[in-house]
């Protein structure tokens, strides 16, 4: 097949969802009072990957993508306190982290078009409580995906109570029980997790603490994810700090920090070598700043990341794919890393930005390493 004729046959899909949901499209918004809500988004990305070896010491080609992620999705508000909703998104039905498609690469290496549901749920909300039952996004606070990625859908049940204290701070519970997803259609193993988040203001600024503990159930006969991941068990302890602040100039600027705990003992005597060669390699912190921020037309933000990720610090087939070329396929591998993100985002229009991220990372604990920049594209409405 053609990439001439795969674009078309691509926009032609694309285009079946414009007519599922005329609404997304529309000049025109719908109105307030309707119960059904509406939402899309479509991401064009280029990806180049250069100077990079494997564990081996073996060099990788050097490689450039155009790759693509469409979405779209509902939500109906019920009589009373109950909505339900659903999602499509473009993706492999083998990849739980990656909706992208692949439309054109240097090692002519593409992707069908082919696309999945990945929300469907149920929500009940009521003053300052959430539930919801179904498949959904994470439930938990984060500010950034380096122990869950967003892609990532659970199946199961999650509740969140936001408890309003005096002078505007404010304590947020939640808890989930879900199943883990192998692949886009498969369930291996459940995770049960609980997280406390303080909101404290303190004027002009803002802090946030959050603490988490995450326990991975394994479950073996997984199909799609690596390394025994699906059998495996992991405990996660999850601290997080974030301060924000005005500056003179108007931009917010925001310092976070992450601190990652895997409390699960992989005796030396494991049974999978891979394991038993990563004894206590479970411990990751993420370092972050920002400035600016992206809400409206001609905004926009600039921000560095360190992180260092040892290799069972968290579950790489949950956890970020972006970082490097680490993996096999369809399912990412992105451990046993440090390095660093380099980003910065325009916002063109209401619905329309521009980012490029610059990652440069190097393996904790062996040669493996490399460089990847992405230019995305996102229109959202």
């Amino acid at each position: 097949m053609t990439t001439t004729s795969r674009l078309l046959r691509w926009a032609a899909a694309f285009g079946v969802l414009k007519i599922v949901t005329p609404g997304v499209i529309a000049a025109d918004p719908a109105p307030p009072a309707s119960p059904l809500t509406l939402a899309a988004d479509l991401r064009v990305r280029y990806e180049s990957d250069w100077d990079s070896q494997n564990a081996a010491g073996v060099a990788r080609t050097d490689r450039q993508r155009a790759r693509l992620r469409a979405r779209a999705g509902f939500t109906y508000q019920l009589d009373g306190d109950w909505s339900v909703g659903a999602r499509v998104r473009t993706g492999s039905r083998f990849s739980q982290q990656s909706p992208h498609l692949t439309f054109w690469g240097n090692d002519d290496v593409t992707d069908d078009f082919a696309a999945q549901a990945d929300r469907y749920f149920v929500q009940y909300k009521h003053g300052p409580l959430t539930a919801w039952g179904g498949r959904n996004t994470t439930p938990f606070w984060q500010q950034n995906e380096m122990w869950w990625d967003e892609d990532v859908t659970p199946t199961g049940v999650a509740a969140t109570y936001d408890h309003k204290l005096t002078d505007g701070a404010s304590l947020t519970s939640t808890g989930a029980a879900v199943f883990l997803p192998d692949g886009m259609t498969d369930l291996n193993g459940t995770m049960v997790g609980g997280q406390v988040k303080y909101t404290l203001p303190v004027k002009p600024s803002q802090l946030i603490f959050a603490g988490g503990l995450y326990s991975f159930d394994g479950k073996r006969g997984a199909v799609n994810l690596r390394n025994r991941n699906g059998a495996r068990g992991y405990l996660l302890g999850v601290l997080s700090a974030q301060w924000s602040t005005p500056t003179g100039t108007g931009q917010p600027f925001t310092l976070g920090a992450d601190l990652i705990k895997n409390f699960e003992d992989y005796g030396a005597t494991d049974a999978l070598p891979f394991a038993a060669s990563h004894t206590g390699d479970t411990t990751g912190y993420v370092l972050s700043a920002l400035y600016g921020q992206t809400k409206n037309p001609t905004d926009w933000q600039v921000g560095y990341y360190y992180a260092h990720i040892e290799t069972f610090a968290v579950n790489a087939s949950y956890s970020q794919d972006d970082w490097a070329r680490f993996g096999n396929g369809v399912q990412a591998d992105v451990t046993d890393f440090k390095g660093h993100e380099f980003r910065a985002t325009y916002v063109i229009t209401k619905h329309l930005n521009i980012q490029t991220r610059l990652f440069l990372v190097k393996a904790i604990t062996s040669v493996q390493d490399g460089k990847r920049c992405r230019i995305d594209l996102n229109w959202k409405y």
